[in-house]
């Protein structure tokens, strides 16, 4: 069940939005990086730690709920990163895509949860 191959997509994006955003808050001046950086690269691995423990869990929505906050902070972190202008415009059009799409993945995952209810 927990190999790489049948892991839910969700997963293969919320890694690939972590490898994408790492590098982003490294360039981030110093003073930031270690306050909205740490709390945008915290949400993140703590979305791919709930998205693991729900792919294992019995009672998902719980943990899909947590996400779904998570994601919610996640984005008014980068738009807040965005208007103080520690990433430029494309960046933070390219970061919000990535988080939408996990957000679609998210309420796909929830909803089918709720229907087996």
């Amino acid at each position: 069940m927990g190999t790489m191959q049948n892991q839910p997509q969700i997963l293969t994006k919320i890694y690939d939005f972590i490898l994408y955003l790492v590098p982003q808050i490294s360039k981030f001046p110093k003073s930031q990086r270690y306050l909205i950086g740490d709390r945008i690269e915290s949400c993140s691995f703590e979305v791919l730690e709930l998205l693991i423990e729900a792919w294992y869990s019995q009672n998902k929505i719980p943990l899909l709920n947590q996400v779904n906050i998570k994601l919610e902070k996640m984005r008014y972190y980068v738009r807040l990163s965005k208007d103080l202008k520690l990433i430029s415009l494309h960046r933070y059009e390219v970061i919000s895509e990535k988080i939408n799409e996990i957000g679609i993945q998210l309420g796909g995952w929830i909803k089918q949860q709720r229907a087996k209810r």
